[in-house]
């Protein structure tokens, strides 16, 4: 764990002289970025280096143990700086375990419905309240970029971006299929049917980590809106671009000036092109992501809903992954299965580690 703090320690010396040089600080895209890592990494850097200042401490008075002139009082000193030692220590652990590189990220999300014909799709469109509602309470932004909705108001399909401070250290666990068992409204005999929805979360590249060249791009611009669409508009302002070299198209119509959906736009590329080559790294990583919470695969079924209980099941926690408050759930009420999700995620990261040991 030390040795991984110790890499980032030495990233943020790294970053320190950079953010010094002025063919840096003459970019002002490379300068952000790095003003950026240099935030997240100060996060573990900083109790890191008061770490190396208590043990320096504790060191020196330890040596005065041998002095019976200053024996007590380096006792006392001595206990005070081991107090202070372990619960740096504990800290230090408990960031290593809770979070990763990407933890911090912004997130793209795309919401589409499953088996269950339009039943699906209004519970899909539910998902979107639910991480809109839960988004807003975190104090994040969200953006829509990819909206239709189908005729009786369910999800077509959805993409949105969401953006802020941890956002996917939360909604990581979310990517999957999610059940919902309940009446629909669209059953006339009163029967319980099962349907599902897909959720998949992915972590905002950062403008440093992938480089596209323009020519690869294609850029298509449209009218917006449409059948199912939130809003029809005669300018050309929603923007397709399809990156040629992979065929990965994205696009984003849901805001209103063709600047902003094209910026969005870029995001989303940019995020969808670092999926695309993570998972061909993915045979690499393997044995890190069987420490993570999920495979991050859409079709592994992650959660039930269950309305005639009342009940919110998240396969994965076994005994423990119910909760008996599915209204306030979607209202945006997740943080307690949040929190058993996260705890999970640390002792499943504590059992690789002790395998290691």
């Amino acid at each position: 764990m030390l040795d991984q703090i110790k890499q980032k320690a030495a990233r943020f010396d790294q970053i320190e002289k950079l953010i010094q040089d002025p063919a840096v600080t003459s970019q002002p895209a490379q300068y952000a970025a790095l003003m950026k890592e240099r935030g997240q990494l100060l996060k573990s850097v900083q109790p890191y280096k008061d770490l190396e200042s208590v043990q320096k401490q504790k060191a020196e008075a330890e040596a005065l143990l041998a002095d019976p002139d200053m024996k007590a009082e380096a006792e006392a000193e001595v206990a005070t700086l081991a107090k202070r030692e372990s619960e740096l220590l504990a800290a230090l652990e408990e960031l290593a375990l809770s979070s990763d590189e990407t933890s911090s990220r912004s997130v793209i999300m795309e919401l589409r419905p499953g088996v269950g014909g339009e039943e699906a799709s209004l519970f899909a469109g539910e998902l979107l309240e639910m991480y809109t509602r839960f988004a807003k309470k975190k104090g994040w932004d969200i953006q829509l970029m990819d909206v239709v909705r189908s005729d009786l108001g369910g999800l077509k399909y959805g993409t949105i971006a969401i953006e802020g401070e941890d956002v996917y250290k939360f909604l990581k666990f979310e990517t999957g299929a999610h059940r919902v068992q309940r009446v629909p409204v669209t059953e006339a005999s009163g029967r319980i049917q099962t349907s599902i929805a897909t959720v998949a979360v992915l972590p905002q590249a950062e403008d440093l980590e992938i480089d596209i060249n323009p020519q690869d791009v294609r850029t298509d611009t449209y009218s917006a809106g449409g059948p199912g669409g939130q809003h029809v508009n005669k300018t050309q302002s929603a923007v397709r671009l399809t990156h040629i070299p992979t065929n990965i198209v994205v696009q984003c119509q849901d805001q209103r000036s063709q600047t902003r959906n094209r910026e969005l736009a870029w995001k989303a590329l940019k995020t969808k092109l670092y999926e695309h080559f993570e998972e061909q790294k993915a045979k690499e990583r393997r044995d890190l992501r069987r420490t993570q919470v999920g495979t991050g695969d859409r079709s592994d079924k992650i959660r039930t809903y269950n309305f005639p209980d009342s009940r919110v099941t998240d396969v994965r926690l076994g005994a423990s992954g119910s909760v008996h408050n599915l209204e306030g759930f979607l209202q945006g009420d997740m943080d307690e299965l949040m929190d058993r999700l996260l705890k999970y995620e640390r002792e499943e990261k504590l059992k690789a580690l002790a395998k290691k040991a």
